[in-house]
């Protein structure tokens, strides 16, 4: 498939817009067009032309040939088609992503996959707070899709999270899955404090958790079929991102009473 490629010249000195660089927005502009697209943050006026050099040929696939922290909203709205960040991206990276995939070879800011909708996003390094979170005055965070980032995640992961999947290979910061009303969130290397406060429905899976809830219930040791149903998706879907097997029945936690408390912590061997 054939890619458009945009090498970055030199790191920014302002934070950038890329909202406007997914293949559906491209579709139809020729390079000088793509070239003139406004991106600055700032009253500096700054455009694609002068932080990228733009080659290639659209197909589908944009891919960014050098990255960084002040590369904001990278993905957003994506709705097709592929993005690849050879580097680091900035804060709502895949906000509002509805289909395709964003592939990130380096870390990603706050408010990753923030209100995210479909799709498929892979950070292989760490991602900042709030990742699948609202903006404020939103009602929900993440309705859908799975994000999977090899390295660790900031707090309040899936704040507000109706629907998707997230999943990180270390740890996962304090108060994941606030206030979540649905979806899934397994963090191979354990919950920081307080996971699934005012959650009300929806799945945490883990081997620990630092500082647990009182208002989360010990229902025992489970063998649940649905667990190994979700290992074989993922391993289906992500590959060699997906979480090792367990190896054996997890402890189920229910909660958080203090809501409705419909959901659910896995403590996993």
């Amino acid at each position: 498939m054939a890619e458009l490629i945009l090498r970055l010249k030199a790191t920014p000195d302002q934070r950038l817009d890329l909202k406007s660089l997914t293949p559906s927005r491209l579709a139809g502009l020729t390079v000088p067009e793509i070239e003139r697209l406004p991106i600055a943050t700032t009253r500096t006026q700054v455009t694609v032309g002068d932080v990228f050099t733009v080659s290639g040929a659209l197909g589908g696939g944009i891919r960014f040939d050098g990255g960084s922290d002040r590369f904001d909203f990278i993905g957003a709205e994506l709705a097709g088609g592929t993005i690849h960040v050879d580097g680091d991206v900035g804060a709502y990276a895949g906000r509002r992503m509805l289909a395709g995939a964003l592939s990130v070879s380096g870390n990603a800011g706050a408010h990753l996959a923030s209100a995210m909708d479909g799709g498929v996003i892979t950070i292989a390094g760490t991602a900042g707070d709030c990742l699948g979170a609202p903006r404020r005055g939103e009602r929900f965070g993440m309705t859908g899709g799975t994000v999977a980032v090899q390295g660790s995640i900031g707090e309040r992961t899936g704040d507000r999270m109706r629907r998707g999947t997230i999943i990180t290979h270390e740890t996962c910061g304090a108060f994941a899955a606030s206030r979540m009303m649905g979806g899934t969130i397994w963090a191979v290397g354990g919950f920081g404090d307080y996971p699934g406060a005012l959650m009300r429905r929806g799945t945490l899976i883990a081997p620990h958790v630092t500082k647990m809830l009182s208002t989360f219930n010990d229902c025992g040791v489970h063998d649940l079929v649905v667990l190994q149903l979700m290992e074989k998706h993922f391993k289906d879907t992500l590959g060699s991102l997906a979480p090792a097997p367990t190896s054996g029945p997890p402890k189920k936690l229910s909660g958080d009473t203090a809501t409705v408390g419909k959901g659910e912590l896995l403590l996993i061997s």
